[in-house]
């Protein structure tokens, strides 16, 4: 199963990487946005553990980040010397164009699919959650 499930499951997610990369982020940008819309004020070290990445990485992907406009620093509010991170509005609209171009490009193959096989999909979306969900 395991042999049968890593390719297709690969190609699906390289082509949504792929359409990531058409409106303009990489896929470790457009992970971050994500984090960080859902963790608002999250710090550095934070976003650096939750992506298994060194700090230093993670200072120059927020700075880059920050540079474009689409996140911004605030002072935590009880720790003089920790920073949170939050998504300005062009940097929510710049994760929705994401959101939207991949969901596009994965609704107009689901059209394509029969009833029977976008109900096994459907199906399917629950265990796939629970494969990436156990501690490895």
């Amino acid at each position: 199963m395991a042999q049968a499930l890593r390719p297709p499951l690969l190609r699906v997610s390289r082509k949504l990487r792929q359409e990531s990369q058409k409106v303009g982020l990489s896929i470790q940008d457009a992970l971050i946005l994500g984090y960080l819309r859902k963790h608002p004020g999250a710090g550095v070290s934070e976003l650096a553990d939750f992506e298994q990445t060194s700090r230093p990485t993670m200072s120059s992907h927020a700075k880059r980040l920050e540079a474009a406009g689409w996140i911004a620093r605030s002072d935590h509010a009880t720790d003089g010397r920790r920073q949170g991170l939050t998504v300005t509005p062009a940097g929510i609209r710049k994760h929705e164009d994401i959101q939207r171009q991949r969901n596009d490009w994965l609704a107009a193959r689901l059209v394509c699919l029969t009833p029977a096989e976008r109900d096994a999909l459907m199906a399917a979306v629950a265990p796939l959650l629970k494969l990436i969900s156990v501690d490895a």
